[in-house]
């Protein structure tokens, strides 16, 4: 379809995209779905990251490595394989120069297996699970599920970190059938531990089967036996090894069910985990195309960052969260080779975009939402203010966003939570307080957030990425350009 058809099929969504056509719309949603699909937990959503990045010039470091960082050149670096920062470096950069920063996270509300995990209950094979997040954990009920994540090997006297991922349905979480609960439409809500415990198999096939669980009362003779013998045959023929070389494991419970694109016009994202891969596949993409205009990078004073957190869904206070010296560690070792205050120059120059998805209003509840703000799908990026600072927008930091929208063409809308409800958090206030950066909230409006099945629509994904490569290309100009500090 043309420019000039989709404004007639469909002249709202035209007119919220911009200059985008609806197949440039849709080609960029099915990349992103693509992505989605491969990345059912942080660990995978690094491992494509790394992917993307190498294919587009980016080199790894370590961070136990002396780095030697060279302007005109691009770079990533990971920790605990669940957190990614990637960086280019601007041309005419010299330390005490600014950071152009996009800030994301890779984690998601989900279920992962408990340490001891293995659970028999009324003749079914269970799998111990804890709620991780703030999911909305009834949606997690009658899904065809698998798990995905790491796997520490002991190979020979090496200790690998190894990716897995079961490419079937392998568990379940039943309903209790209303006959036995009358109430179930009137008042559901589970008991997390004693309610949410997906089943794996009946006892008796796996017995049958050969997957005899040890006696309850025995010691564990290897990490293995503390876990259901069905799902440890499950991983070890899936990375072939021996029970006895699974030392330890970290697995998220996910969706089998693929992302889609949906909808009777084709302008839905029909996906779980939106909240946050949304952002965080959209920050690696528009830093990429940032760098591929010919001279772009060369001529720009500044380092171009992405950062993609774990942990923000519990508050990032980790190792590998926003909330730990990460971010900070790395801007230093970026700044040396200068002045002893290069770092402290550098930044009251630089500006961060923190991208978490944002609430759209819903047709069903449109009461929960401020009535001056209510974003709606297609509409453009959302600008999310709160006075009580669980966002760090500021007028400074918003205008400067407002000016990069008009430089992409992206049309940007306003969110404030009603002052009778309570207003969530994000990357963007842990960072702005702890380096003190000029700092804007951001997210693409959706619906669902921290369902097993979110809903987003397709023009997001086009407008994300223009808006974050034009960012980096830009952001220095306007930055001189501003006369506040």
């Amino acid at each position: 379809a043309t420019a000039g058809n989709w404004v007639s099929m469909a002249a709202p969504m035209a007119q919220a995209t911009a200059a985008g056509t609806k197949e440039a719309i849709l080609s960029a949603a099915r990349q992103f779905i693509a992505f989605v699909n491969k990345c059912q937990s942080p660990f995978h959503v690094v491992e494509e990251s790394r992917r993307c990045l190498v294919a587009a010039g980016f080199s790894e470091l370590r961070e136990a490595d002396h780095w030697d960082i060279k302007p005109d050149h691009k770079y990533f670096v990971t920790r605990n394989q669940s957190t990614v920062v990637a960086f280019a470096v601007g041309g005419q950069y010299k330390p005490g120069n600014g950071f152009t920063i996009v800030g994301a996270h890779t984690d998601s509300p989900c279920l992962k297996v408990k340490p001891q995990s293995n659970k028999v209950k009324s003749g079914y094979q269970c799998l111990g699970v804890e709620c991780y997040g703030g999911g909305i954990w009834h949606t997690w009920f009658d899904r065809d599920l698998t798990v995905a994540g790491r796997v520490m090997v002991k190979t020979g006297d090496k200790i690998e970190h190894r990716l897995v991922r079961i490419d079937r349905p392998i568990l379940r979480v039943p309903h209790i059938a209303i006959h036995l609960m009358r109430d179930h439409n009137e008042k559901f809500g589970p008991n997390k531990e004693t309610n949410i415990v997906p089943v794996l198999a009946t006892a008796v096939q796996a017995q049958l089967e050969g997957h005899t669980s040890p006696k309850e009362g025995d010691d564990p003779k290897c990490q293995a036996d503390k876990h259901p013998p069905v799902l440890v045959n499950l991983l070890c023929n899936e990375l072939e090894l021996q029970p006895q070389n699974l030392l330890d494991f970290e697995l998220c419970l996910a969706d089998t069910q693929p992302a889609t694109i949906g909808g009777a016009l084709n302008e839905f994202l029909f996906s779980p985990r939106l909240d946050n891969l949304l952002s965080s596949y959209c920050a690696l993409q528009g830093l990429i195309e940032s760098c591929q205009g010919e001279g772009s990078l060369s001529s720009d004073p500044n380092i171009r960052l992405i950062a993609l957190f774990d942990n923000e869904e519990v508050g990032s206070e980790s190792a590998q969260g926003a909330g730990s010296m990460l971010t900070e560690h790395i801007l230093r070792r970026l700044s040396t080779g200068g002045h002893p205050t290069c770092f402290e120059e550098a930044v009251p120059k630089s500006f961060l975009l923190s991208a978490d998805q944002a609430h759209a209003v819903h047709p069903n509840y449109s009461e929960k939402h401020e009535d001056n703000h209510k974003p709606m799908l297609h509409k453009g990026i959302v600008i999310k203010f709160n006075a009580n600072q669980r966002y760090a927008t500021t007028a400074v930091s918003t205008s400067i966003l407002r000016e990069v929208g008009s430089r992409a063409k992206v049309p940007l809308q306003d969110f404030v939570v009603r002052n009778d409800s309570p207003c969530g958090s994000t990357i963007g206030p842990i960072l702005a307080a702890k380096l003190g950066l000029k700092t804007v909230d951001i997210g693409a409006p959706q619906l669902s957030m921290h369902s097993i099945r979110e809903m987003g629509c397709t023009s997001s994904v086009h407008q994300s990425i223009a808006l974050y490569r034009t960012y980096f290309q830009e952001y220095p100009s306007i930055y001189n350009s501003v006369t506040v500090d």
